[in-house]
């Protein structure tokens, strides 16, 4: 046990107006519970203007001041008497002044500034995207127009990054996306006897709606996110600034390219992605129904209309160049910081997954009774 006398606080023998402090006041012996009821006790009906004699207390801490401190109202008493080398506790006490929190944030309410601010930021980003999209446009015409002079490494190394990167994880999911409904169905179809229909239902699923929608929410969070932060930390490192100063404009040389590399990398990834999803619906088939692979090659051309294969594809051009002109929206919008960067790519992926599934909505209004037996 620690050796030090306890804190006391009482009146004066000689005199009841003088509260006499002794003992030692450092925290070891302020943690006791009992000695803390028994100071607090003291302090009850003690008068404002009493007098305060520190003088027989042997040790002290800040600990000891600020309790003290705290006792006489975070101001000195009138009548203090107290030992030299205690004065310093005081004075940085006096110095410090009223601690006091910061003020609690004023809640947010639906008001008609902030819905007028929300307003303005939509059509910015509105406005902001379409001429993003038009420059885009005029940059595919210049390198039509001049295609020895168009950025074709720059093409081909998105092409590799995008579309030949992205194969493995496609695979994967479209793979287990197949075999997962082709369970759900085969379970569903062997109820009513309907077997032979899981080649309707799978090839219907994939090729017109999930293949595509798949490979773009994907490629959205995979390569939207990586052309989102590449942008960005090219804005953080001042390499656009030093673009624009040699005379390199960044929709010609940033921009479009990594819009051509998508539009071009989207559809081969959607075929990629139908082939694995289909391979993996026709291997859980088999095991559950017993329908051999090459039933499914042999009916799979007169259950799925060709028109189906050529509005996945055009799907997924639709959505690659949709991807890469949000992603680069938002990365051309980062601000010279990090915590901007982070934010512009979370808003970016969740952006382009929003777009993507709009479009897929449109394309369904579209294309209604077209491809279907």
């Amino acid at each position: 046990m620690p050796n030090f006398e306890p804190p006391t606080l009482a009146p004066a023998a000689d005199d009841a107006s003088v509260m006499r402090a002794s003992g030692c006041w450092r925290v070891q012996a302020l943690a006791d519970a009992r000695s803390m009821r028994r100071l607090q006790r003291a302090l009850k009906g003690l008068p404002r203007d009493a007098r305060w004699d520190l003088s027989e207390v042997t040790a002290l801490d800040h600990i000891g001041a600020q309790w003290l401190w705290n006792a006489w109202g975070k101001a000195r008493p009138a009548q203090l008497h107290m030992p030299e080398r205690f004065n310093d506790f005081f004075a940085r006490l006096e110095q410090a002044g009223a601690l006091s929190l910061p003020p609690a944030p004023p809640k947010r309410r639906l008001s008609f500034h902030s819905l007028s601010r929300t307003a303005h930021l939509l059509r910015d980003h509105i406005t902001g995207f379409i001429a993003l999209l038009g420059q885009v446009t005029i940059d595919i015409g210049r390198l039509l127009l001049e295609p020895e002079r168009g950025p074709w490494k720059e093409i081909s190394a998105n092409v590799f990054h995008i579309g030949y990167q992205a194969l493995g994880i496609t695979a994967l999911v479209g793979f287990l996306i197949g075999v997962v409904l082709s369970f759900l169905s085969a379970q569903q179809l062997h109820t009513f006897g309907a077997d032979i229909y899981l080649v309707n239902i799978l090839g219907m699923s994939i090729i017109r709606e999930l293949g595509p929608l798949l490979a773009a929410i994907l490629v959205a969070g995979r390569s939207g996110s990586s052309i989102t932060a590449q942008l960005g930390v090219m804005r953080v490192t001042e390499e656009l600034d030093a673009m624009l100063v040699m005379g390199m404009p960044h929709g010609y040389r940033l921009i479009m390219p990594k819009v051509v590399a998508l539009a071009v990398s989207m559809p081969l990834l959607v075929i990629w992605t139908d082939a694995m999803a289909l391979a993996g619906g026709i291997a859980a088939g088999n095991f559950e129904l017993g329908l051999a692979p090459s039933y499914f090659m042999r009916k799979l051309p007169d259950a799925v209309p060709v028109a189906n294969y050529w509005i996945g594809l055009l799907k997924g051009i639709t959505f690659g160049g949709l991807i890469a002109l949000v992603a680069c929206h938002f990365g051309m919008r980062i601000k010279p910081d990090t915590e901007s960067l982070g934010h512009g790519t979370t808003v970016s992926v969740v952006t382009a997954i929003t777009t993507v599934i709009l479009a897929d909505a449109v394309f369904a209004i579209v294309f209604n009774n077209v491809g279907y037996v």
